[in-house]
């Protein structure tokens, strides 16, 4: 029987209320910066480079000694020279590490003056330019004021590009990336964001042209019928006008995919999106693109569809049961929709040019989703992307609004059993409504609804098609046989990445009682047989605490490795033969620590291991949920220990909250900090967002809804 006790209790014993705050201390990390020893003329630009060696969190700060009079630096390293020779000529560039702020590294340069005045210019062509996901652009350069015409090209200031922007030959022959690159919206949330492709002259590296690329996905433009899904769409009436400033402000989202329901087939999407936060009213007409994508004029537009069913969000009905779910679907119009089901981008293979091409998801109910699973989307903003499952079963609230424009009533909405998938970028504003699916099966895993910066959550499938059973006939997914999402492997693969803020320094007084307490039980915890070492670290459950670490042997039973000593989180890793034994130093720890790899943001956990993190979901997670700063509770993969589980808390990022206890009923606990989880479609015209709300709203229950029309 689990031990029963309150998390507020336990919460109050702890440490009392602490900030957001998440660093490393106590391990050895190096820096070096390349190049080092060169010459640049003033004003000329120069990309440094950071290479950090101890710690898998390689972000750095960088900086310019003597401040301005010695050029500048961008967070991305880029240098840029003064306008003079300063005195002394010779200028240093430092980067401070983000994981230990007692490292740095540095590099000189020597600022020389032009030889002569530069009359050097360069022209990039086309200036601007739109580009389609995993499509090519040719560029140009065009250099006056010098024999040698040659340029180097660079992407976002990286020669040659990257994954995530897209590569660029030397040529000039660009390959943009699989997926829109995004960027932080200022409001907590992610937008997408544009491409500069650059030439820089190799005659005066000062003088350079710059082409802005706009990276579109074929999601968004006019199709042609029968469309695809994975598309734009709206209904048709889902804007505003102010009259005052005579200006339209429209939203739209995405058609996720195809469904049947007694030999009837019905677009998937988001009340949100669909049914307008629920003033859509049956028979609405369910456009592509949408209006967002046709200039807020819905006769630039096709009716694809019309609104059948939609599950309410706010249920005036206080005591109604929920379905737990932001899902509605539309009744199609015969011949305009692909009755086989493809979406865009999720195919098995690609074109001629290497574009992956339409494909349908696996038929039939979807599947549970499972920590660590390998999945992607396709959806109206940022087209495929690909990432894995952080966090399941898990509880979240959520922010609404009911209209498009950021005007009328803000409310939330609390789910239970979600799906959380791993990175900001894996969706924007306007991707809501993507069905999610496995990256190995196209099997449906969830519907896509909101997110944060670091997060996109989703509906599990079972309880989006269970929303709309109705009269013995169940909803399914229409679709093909299984295959993989062969976009996810291509050399662009549009892979998410969690966006993260800098992290703070472990406290010194943490460190302390750390170092104490593994003083206090050394013989205790060095007489287990498979450990070889312990010693001090961070924790990677919670970067703002300190950890005692057993380095085990690889293979070798556990014998009751502690999850927890003395309120001091722990951490097991494993190698073959670590060369630092017994109890070592924070250095030594380090050095042990860099003879395997460095842990992963995600790890398979087995069914016992699911079935004991349930228990403890069960008894808690509400009243979690309940704790100041707290948006979510799930359940995930301890990082500190790989193979257990952990109950994920998903922190408000700036808000304050009750110290995170390491340990509930011998559960790992895990800390994710990130802005506030919404459910927003894109605005349009005045690109306004359907944005946050913050007053609380009974959960959702299904609408009564009339039989749907047969055509529009």
């Amino acid at each position: 029987m689990r031990n029963a006790f309150s998390i507020a209790a336990l919460l109050i014993a702890m440490l009392g209320v602490a900030g957001c705050k998440s660093g490393t201390a106590g391990q050895v990390v190096t820096l070096t910066v390349q190049p080092t020893g060169v010459n640049v003329v003033v004003g000329a630009t120069l990309q440094f480079t950071a290479t950090v060696t101890g710690t898998f969190n390689t972000a750095v700060t960088w900086s310019v000694v003597g401040g301005a009079a010695n050029g500048s630096i961008s967070a991305s390293g880029l240098y840029t020279a003064p306008a003079a020779v300063p005195s002394p000529a010779q200028v240093s560039i430092m980067a401070l590490s983000q994981e230990n702020n007692t490292t740095s590294g540095s590099a000189t340069v020597t600022i020389t003056a032009k030889s002569t005045p530069s009359t050097v210019s360069v022209v990039v062509t086309p200036l601007t330019v739109s580009v389609a996901n995993f499509g090519t652009q040719t560029f140009s350069a065009v250099v006056t004021g010098s024999t040698n015409t040659a340029v180097t090209w660079q992407v976002n200031g990286v020669t040659g590009g990257s994954q995530k922007l897209g590569f660029i030959s030397s040529a000039g022959n660009y390959v943009a990336a699989g997926a829109v690159p995004t960027a932080s919206d200022g409001k907590g949330g992610t937008t997408t964001t544009t491409v500069a492709v650059i030439a820089v002259s190799q005659a005066d590296t000062t003088a350079s042209g710059t082409a802005t690329v706009t990276l579109v996905p074929a999601n968004q433009g006019t199709q042609t019928l029968p469309i695809s899904l994975g598309a734009s769409g709206s209904d048709a009436n889902d804007s505003q006008t102010d009259s005052t400033k005579g200006t339209v402000t429209c939203c739209g989202g995405t058609l996720g995919s195809l469904v049947a329901r007694g030999g009837t087939q019905y677009i998937l999407g988001n009340n949100h999106v669909l049914a307008m936060r629920d003033t859509g009213s049956v028979g609405d007409a369910i456009i592509e693109p949408g209006l967002i994508d046709a200039n807020c004029d819905k006769t630039q537009a096709t009716t694809v569809a019309n609104l059948s069913q939609f599950v309410n969000l706010e249920s005036e009905d206080k005591n109604a049961s929920s379905s737990n779910v932001d899902a509605a679907i539309a009744q199609v119009v015969t011949g305009d929709v692909d009755p086989t089901g493809t979406i865009l981008y999720l195919g098995a293979t690609t074109d001629a040019n290497g574009v992956p091409l339409p494909g349908a998801p696996n038929a039939g109910t979807g599947v549970l989703a499972t920590v660590n699973m390998a999945v992607a989307k396709s959806g109206r903003s940022t087209g495929l992307t690909c990432s894995t499952v952080l966090s399941v079963a898990t509880n979240t609230s959520v922010e609404y609004n009911t209209k498009c424009d950021g005007g009328g009533t803000a409310f939330t909405v609390d789910y239970d059993d979600q799906v959380d998938i791993d990175g900001g970028s894996f969706s924007a504003e306007g991707d809501s409504g993507s069905l999610v699916v496995t990256q190995s099966t196209t099997d449906p895993v969830g519907l896509l609804y909101g997110g944060s910066d670091t997060d996109t959550v989703a509906n599990p499938v079972s309880a989006v098609l269970g929303a709309f059973a109705s009269g013995g006939n169940n909803v399914t997914f229409v679709g093909a046989s299984s295959h993989s999402v062969i976009g996810c492997t291509l050399p662009t693969a549009p892979q998410s990445a969690s966006i993260s803020a800098p992290p703070a320094a472990v406290s010194s007084a943490l460190m302390q009682k750390a170092q104490a307490t593994l003083a206090a039980h050394q013989p205790t915890l060095l007489s287990h047989p498979e450990v070889q070492a312990v010693g001090i670290a961070s924790s990677y459950d919670d970067r703002s605490e300190p950890a005692i670490v057993f380095f085990v042997t690889r293979g070798q039973p556990r014998t009751g490795i502690p999850t927890e000593v003395d309120g001091v989180r722990t951490r097991v890793v494993e190698g073959d033969l670590f060369t630092r034994r017994g109890a070592i130093s924070a250095a030594d720890a380090a050095v042990n620590e860099q003879s395997v790899p460095p842990p992963r943001v995600t790890y398979t956990i087995s069914g016992a291991e699911m079935v004991r993190a349930r228990a403890v979901h069960t008894d808690h997670a509400q009243e979690l949920m309940k704790e100041p700063g707290v948006q979510g509770v799930g359940i995930t993969s301890s990082v500190d220990a790989p193979g257990e589980a952990a109950l994920m808390i998903f922190l408000i990022r700036g808000a304050q909250h009750n110290a995170i206890p390491p340990v509930i009923d011998g559960l790992r606990t895990r800390v994710r900090e990130s802005s506030r989880f919404k459910a927003v479609n894109r605005g349009g015209q005045n690109q306004r967002l359907c944005a946050a709300a913050r007053t609380k709203a009974s959960m959702p229950q299904v609408k009564a809804a009339s039989p749907p029309p047969s055509t529009p």
